[in-house]
Parts: C-alpha cells; sequence; structure tokens
C-alpha cells in the first residue's frame, strides 16, 4: 500500500475545533463529515482517502449548514486530488509504460473532474487534467480547455504556474508561442532547470545555437550533476561543428550518469560526421554490450557497416533487429533496404509487404514496393502499388513518373503517355520525365502516338538540363530528329552518344545509330519482341 503524509494538517485540526463547536447547526450529515475529517488526518493508505472521500459524499447528500456544506467541498476537493495524484504518479514516474495506464488515467481523470467541480479553483487539478489528456487517445480539447483555466487562476504558487506554462508550450501551434510560455515560465522560477533546458532545445530548433547554448550553460550552474543538459549542450555544439566539445560534453554524461547509452550512441553520431567511422563504430560496439537487445543501436550499426560495404555485417545487426522486434517499422524498412541494396528483391518485398499490412496507407511503403515490383518485372503489381501511392498523395509527380515508366515497359504507350504528362505538370524541369515523354513521342510504334517536333523540344531541354553529358538522352534526341527526317542531326547526336557511353551501353546505342545511317526511324518494339532496354 502508498504511504504519505497528509497535507494541510494544521488547517483541518482547526476545523475538527470548529465543526465540533458548532455541530448544533451543521445539519444531518454532520456526523459523517465529523468522521471524514478525523479519517483525513489518520489516512494513510488509498484505501483510507476512499474511505474519507465517501464519508465527505455522504455528508453531502444528508445535508449540512451552509459553512459546513463549503468544508465538506473542501474536504472531499482536497482528498480527491490527492487520491488523483497517486493514482497518475503510477504513470507518470513508471520508467516502462504500465500496462494499466489508460486504467489509471481514467480514474485519476474522474477524481480531477470531480474536484475542479467542487473547487473552479485548483490549478493543481486542471494541470493533471491537462497532462493526462495529453497522452495518447487522449482529449486534446479538454487539455487545452484546462491548461488555460489553470493559468487563468491566480495562484500564489510560482512554481505551479510555471509548470502550467511549460505543459502550454507544449501545446502551443507556433514557435513564437511556445517561446513566449518557456520565457515566463522561466521569470516565475528561474531556477528550474529543467524548463532552461525545455527553452535551451527550443531556441535549438529555431536556430538559435548561441542562446541555445546559455540556457544549457545557466542550467548546468544551478545543477552540474545533470547528464541529460550536458547531452543537450553537446548535440547543439556538434550543429555548430564544434565536434571536440560536443564530444568533451557526451563524455561528461557518461560520467554522470554511467547507465546510460545514450550518450554513446550520440559520439557514435558525432564521430560519423568527423568522418571517424572507427571510432563512431567503437561507441555502438559499447553501447551493444551494455543493451545487446537494443533495436535502435542495433540499426544505426547496420546503417554503419553498410557505409564501409560490410553488407554481411549489416545484415546480420538487421536481421536480429527484426527477430527482437518483428513489427517495428523502422527494424522491417531497414531490413528491407539492406536486402534490396544486396539484390535480394524477393526478400526486400516480403519485408515491405508485412510493412505495408501494418499501414497499408503510408506513401513511403507504396513508393518502395512500387520500385522493387519494378525491379522485379512485375509491372502489373508495381502499377498496382504507384495507383495506391497516387490516391494517398494525388500530386506526386515521382509515382506518375514511376507508373508511367511500368506502362511503357509494358508496351501500354498511351498510358505511359498520359502518366508522363500528368507529371510534366507537377515538375516541368526533371530530365528523366522530359527524356521519357520525348523517347516515347518519338519512337511508339503507333502512328497516333508519335510527335516528332514535341520529341525535338523535349529532349532538347533534357539535354541542356544535363549539360548534353547524358548517352541515353542524346539517343532520345537523335531518336527525336529521325523521326521528323533530320537523319543527318540524327546521326550527328547518335553518334556522340555513342561515343560518351558506357561499354555495356554501346551495342544497343551503335543499333540506333545503324538505323539513322540506313535512313530509318528508330521504333520502340513491345515487350513480347524483347526489345533493347533504354537506360
Amino acid at each position: 500500500m502508498s504511504r504519505f503524509t497528509s497535507c494541510n494538517i494544521a488547517a483541518i485540526f482547526f476545523m475538527v475545533v470548529l465543526s465540533g463547536v458548532f455541530v448544533y447547526a451543521a445539519g444531518e450529515g454532520q456526523d459523517d463529515l465529523d468522521k471524514a475529517t478525523e479519517a483525513k488526518l489518520a489516512a494513510e493508505t488509498v484505501a483510507d482517502l476512499a474511505g474519507v472521500i465517501d464519508l465527505a459524499e455522504s455528508a453531502l447528500k444528508k445535508g449540512l449548514d451552509k459553512s459546513n456544506t463549503d468544508f465538506a467541498k473542501e474536504l472531499l476537493a482536497s482528498t480527491l486530488i490527492q487520491r488523483g495524484s497517486i493514482t497518475a504518479s503510477a504513470i507518470f514516474k513508471s520508467m516502462l509504460p504500465d500496462p494499466k495506464w489508460a486504467k489509471y488515467r481514467q480514474e485519476a481523470l474522474a477524481d480531477f473532474e470531480k474536484a475542479v467541480v467542487l473547487d473552479p479553483k485548483q490549478s493543481q487539478a486542471f494541470l493533471f487534467i491537462a497532462q493526462l489528456n495529453l497522452l495518447p487517445d487522449g482529449d486534446l480539447k479538454r487539455a487545452r480547455e484546462t491548461v488555460d483555466k489553470a493559468i487563468e487562476i491566480n495562484d500564489d504558487d510560482p512554481l505551479m504556474r510555471a509548470k502550467v506554462f511549460v505543459l502550454r508550450a507544449s501545446m502551443q501551434e507556433t514557435p513564437e508561442k511556445k517561446l513566449a510560455d518557456l520565457d515566463e515560465a522561466i521569470r516565475l522560477a528561474p531556477g528550474n532547470t529543467v524548463t532552461l533546458r525545455v527553452r535551451g532545445l527550443l531556441l535549438a530548433d529555431l536556430g538559435k545555437l548561441d542562446a541555445s547554448l546559455e540556457d544549457f550553460e545557466k542550467a548546468i550552474e544551478l545543477d552540474p550533476d545533470d547528464a541529460t543538459t550536458y547531452e543537450a549542450k553537446a548535440i547543439v555544439l556538434a550543429r555548430l561543428k564544434k565536434y571536440d566539445e560536443s564530444l568533451a560534453a557526451f563524455e561528461e554524461a557518461k560520467h554522470l550518469n554511467p547507465d546510460s547509452i545514450d550518450p554513446l550512441v550520440r559520439s557514435a553520431y558525432v564521430h560519423s560526421q568527423q568522418e571517424k567511422p572507427e571510432a563512431a563504430m567503437e561507441d555502438l560496439n559499447q553501447a551493444l554490450a551494455m543493451d545487446p537487445n537494443n533495436v535502435a543501436v542495433l540499426l544505426l550499426r547496420a546503417g554503419l557497416y553498410q557505409q564501409q560495404g560490410e553488407k554481411d555485417k549489416a545484415l546480420a545487426d538487421a536481421d536480429r533487429a527484426v527477430q527482437l522486434k518483428p513489427d517495428f517499422p523502422i527494424a522491417l524498412r531497414t531490413h528491407a533496404l539492406l536486402l534490396a541494396d544486396n539484390e535480394k528483391y524477393e526478400e526486400a518485398t516480403q519485408e515491405l509487404e508485412k510493412l505495408h499490412k501494418l499501414n497499408p496507407k503510408d506513401a513511403l511503403t507504396l513508393m518502395q514496393l512500387s520500385i522493387l515490383y519494378g525491379l522485379q518485372k512485375q509491372y502489373p503489381k508495381a502499377i498496382e502499388n504507384y495507383t495506391a501511392w497516387l490516391e494517398e498523395q494525388p500530386d506526386e509527380w515521382r509515382a506518375l513518373r514511376g507508373r508511367g515508366d511500368a506502362y511503357l515497359s509494358m508496351g501500354k504507350q498511351a498510358e505511359a503517355i498520359a502518366d508522363y504528362e500528368g507529371a510534366l505538370k507537377l515538375e516541368s524541369d526533371d530530365h528523366g520525365i522530359l527524356n521519357n515523354l520525348a523517347w516515347v513521342l518519338a519512337t511508339s510504334p503507333d502512328e497516333k502516338l508519335r510527335d516528332g517536333k514535341r520529341a525535338i523540344d523535349l529532349a532538347t531541354e533534357a539535354c541542356e538540363s544535363t549539360e548534353y553529358k547524358l548517352s541515353h538522352i542524346l539517343s532520345t534526341l537523335a531518336a527525336a530528329y529521325a523521326e521528323t527526317g533530320d537523319f543527318k542531326t540524327a546521326i550527328q547526336w547518335s553518334s556522340k552518344s555513342v561515343e560518351i557511353a558506357e561499354e555495356e551501353q554501346k551495342d544497343a546505342l551503335k543499333k540506333e545509330l545503324e538505323s539513322y545511317k540506313a535512313g530509318k526511324p528508330w521504333r520502340e518494339l513491345l515487350p513480347e519482341d524483347e526489345p533493347e532496354k533504354k537506360p
């Protein structure tokens, strides 16, 4: 059972005396009120508080005179707040989320809501109501209402008012309003290190890094043993590219809190910024030695292994992360991307399909699935996912471009043109869209779809944006001129395309050149004719 010390004992004792003096005028509920008062003085457990609440409610129900009614309401409100605070502490003071936290929230909110009806000047109760409603699935509208009511109350406790302003700052929609609330909180309680740290982090987000460091330094002066402030300071120093100072601050945080892996993980990031992968790896290895099953660190190390070209080790870490948390989205996505980078497209697709089931409307997953299905030449599945992506983000030009490519690969050139046209309206400067649209307009076997003049305009624009340095775009420009019958210019650009192409491209491009020398425009073959694929 939880034990605690009753508050305001002297005041309650004084009221007990008064209630005894005026018992004759108190009403039928006086006996229950006396018992409630005595029980409050002796209360040591939550069950004891429940008894006080029952007696106070009974007294009010039976009837009291005005003065005792006011006293009973005050006693009931303070006891409800006391019980609610104990229940809420099971949520807020727990290191790990309690499985019953939602039940605790419901019980605590019931107590606090009753309390503010009885005594609408209880700023602490309003603060708790706001905090509890800010938890997942809470009533955000009620949270905003109650935090504003708490601010309206002229509370003599500056620390309490400071807490309210800090909470409201977290709910404000603009950085300026957040900063104004934090400024007021610090004015009310200048010695509160948590508020200084929160404002310092906000200033850092606003790009005011020097002012941010000033807040962290003040917080460290007030509490030199707080590791969290050193970590915040180190992060800002890293953003200022003061890497050595940042690492020194992380070292201090490690010294103050040797059981935490956070400074090690963040030190790894700084070492990566310094292009010291060995030092970064050492940090992550130490972190995993302390917490071998930390999925986040495993994924970070997997990324570092991948950067160093150690793909097997990267995959091993990602495999381990997925085993530990099979439904963790970041683990599934990282694992899938590493599999794809190792050209294990089928396995990568299976991982992303798991992620898709967890969140069917996630645009990033739909995009990645579309690309993977395209790489496996499963064009109908690619089109299906591109279409689903466009349902979520209708103005996403990359989805239109990708779906157009898939249609083109299937020989559905009219559909490809429609998607390329749509993509071009959204992103008129993308050389990939310009090139692919120009190619199909110049080379389609369907005369109704060809437009050589427009193909020249589009291909020229694509060449200009790439400084005439990409062979496949020069090839498109040549095909466009050939479609208009200008084979001389077509041969010039086709020859240049062959000249700058990579070796694996040259054979296909030489076939196009021979066609132009023979006075024949190039025609894109349909899939069943096994065409040479254009890059």
